[in-house]
């Protein structure tokens, strides 16, 4: 007698499958989300990767994979959990010490108020020009009342309103640059081959007046020449070539000197004996 087939019970439990992979659906979002508002870039790394592991020693769905895997480039799949979120940097804090345009910096508001007082009337006379940058204080020394035209020269003349400048600048402990500049009209004679050159004398010609005369140290100062790269007025006008031909005295500020190499220690003038 034939055996009877016992009815095979239909399953009411399938939709666990199906619940099972929305459940880890879910999960997996929720982690990616929270790992993408993480600041802290490896240990969101961390938290993806554990979360890979765990799913993958288990019966892990594709898709769960490719979202926990992190993308290769840009174009790739997923959340590119794997190199961390991209979170943006925020933007470096603006520094309380750095003037804005046209301020006074801190650390030289007594200087610029000494200068404008003892200096009054040359800046009236317009021998001398007072400006203010975030680098620091600049001198400018008009080069008609300081030099002959197309010389080197130190007028003696000048000497006086020099004794004042020299005054103030051995009274401030500040770094100072020397800068000579010229007008855009070109110079070609026995001592100077352009105006290069020119601006560069003038520099150097100030530089040795102040520290042989008024002792300002030379390892205080330092000296450039722009000749007409630097210009403050057009070279178009007799006045704004007259602008333009100066030396400036730079009185470095506390920022200004940041960017400037610093000096090397002395070193003895005469050789050490040999034992």
């Amino acid at each position: 007698m034939a055996r009877r087939k016992a009815p095979v019970k239909e399953n009411h439990e399938r939709w666990l499958v199906s619940y099972a992979d929305l459940v880890t659906l879910l999960f997996a979002f929720f982690v990616v989300m929270f790992a993408s508002t993480q600041s802290d870039h490896a240990r969101a790394k961390q938290i993806s990767q554990a979360v890979e592991k765990a799913l993958k020693s288990g019966t892990t769905p594709p898709k769960i994979a490719a979202i926990l895997g992190g993308a290769v480039d840009d174009r790739g799949h997923g959340n590119d959990a794997m190199r961390g979120p991209a979170v943006r940097a925020p933007n470096p804090p603006k520094s309380d010490d750095a003037p804005k345009p046209g301020d006074v910096p801190k650390d030289l508001q007594a200087t610029v108020n000494l200068l404008r007082s003892r200096l009054a009337a040359e800046i009236k006379s317009g021998d001398i020009e007072i400006r203010v940058e975030e680098r620091g204080v600049i001198l400018g020394l008009n080069s008609a009342a300081f030099f002959a035209l197309g010389d080197a020269t130190i007028n003696k003349d000048i000497y006086p309103t020099l004794d004042r400048v020299a005054h103030i600048l051995n009274g401030l402990p500040n770094a100072l640059r020397l800068e000579g500049h010229t007008d855009s009209l070109p110079i070609s004679n026995s001592r100077f081959h352009d105006n290069w050159e020119l601006s560069a004398a003038r520099s150097i010609a100030m530089l040795r007046v102040l520290n042989e005369r008024y002792g300002v140290p030379r390892d205080r100062m330092a000296i450039v020449g722009y000749a007409d790269t630097a210009a403050l007025d057009s070279n178009d006008t007799e006045q704004g070539r007259g602008r333009n031909r100066r030396v400036d005295i730079v009185i470095f500020s506390a920022i200004g000197l940041r960017a400037e190499p610093r000096p090397s220690a002395p070193t003895s003038a005469t050789p050490s004996a040999k034992p």
